[in-house]
């Protein structure tokens, strides 16, 4: 594969991932409240999720959803739901700030298996695998191997774009030392993970 088109991609898939979005808000407010490690299960779940919805466009899921454009807008309403449940967890969550890494905190860091599935209700998930692979996947027998390609660029740069904003929430939460900070912090994060909903429903 040409090393060019190899950069192009690289480069759409870290903008694309570092950009602001639904993802990388819970990363932010998880890597404020649990830590950077047991963030973990969250970012590589991502990974995880936009491999699986990267595969399915290469096999065809892609022109499902532009032929029948009332499964996306079905997708648009579970993932604002969703959104809108995780933004009242953030919101309410432990203003006790020596909860911070305590396994005694009410809530939990999102697991592997939560954050894959939430990219199958993640509208700018499914936007950001559709037009890289219409993009930038070769015709004819490099099909496949462009869109391994795309894949293994996504994976990559994508775990670096969004471990920046779980060490964001590290860095902030060194911050959240009284209890009226930890609170801000929440409600701010809380209204956040809802005006995410902007990249949803727009």
């Amino acid at each position: 594969m040409d090393i060019s088109l190899l950069l192009a991609i690289s480069l759409f898939a870290f903008v694309m991932s570092v950009t602001p979005g639904p993802n990388n808000i819970m990363l932010l407010a998880s890597g404020a409240q649990f830590g950077y490690q047991k963030t973990l299960p969250h970012v590589f779940g991502i990974l995880l999720g936009i491999a699986s919805l990267l595969a399915s466009v290469l096999l065809g899921v892609g022109a499902v959803l532009e032929r029948y454009p009332d499964i996306y807008n079905v997708l648009k309403v579970l993932g604002s739901l969703y959104l809108f449940w995780l933004a009242w967890k953030i919101t309410t969550a432990s203003t006790d700030p020596g909860s911070i890494n305590n396994a005694q905190t009410k809530t939990k860091p999102m697991s592997i298996f939560a954050a894959a599935c939430f990219q199958f209700v993640n509208p700018k998930a499914w936007a950001m695998c559709v037009g890289s692979i219409s993009t930038f996947t070769l015709a004819g027998e490099q099909y496949l191997e462009s869109g391994l390609w795309i894949m293994l660029c996504f994976a990559l740069n994508g775990f670096i774009a969004i471990s920046l904003w779980a060490y964001l929430g590290v860095g902030i939460a060194q911050r959240l030392t009284t209890i009226k900070r930890k609170k801000v912090f929440n409600y701010t994060m809380g209204a956040m993970t809802v005006g995410t909903l902007f990249f949803i429903l727009n």
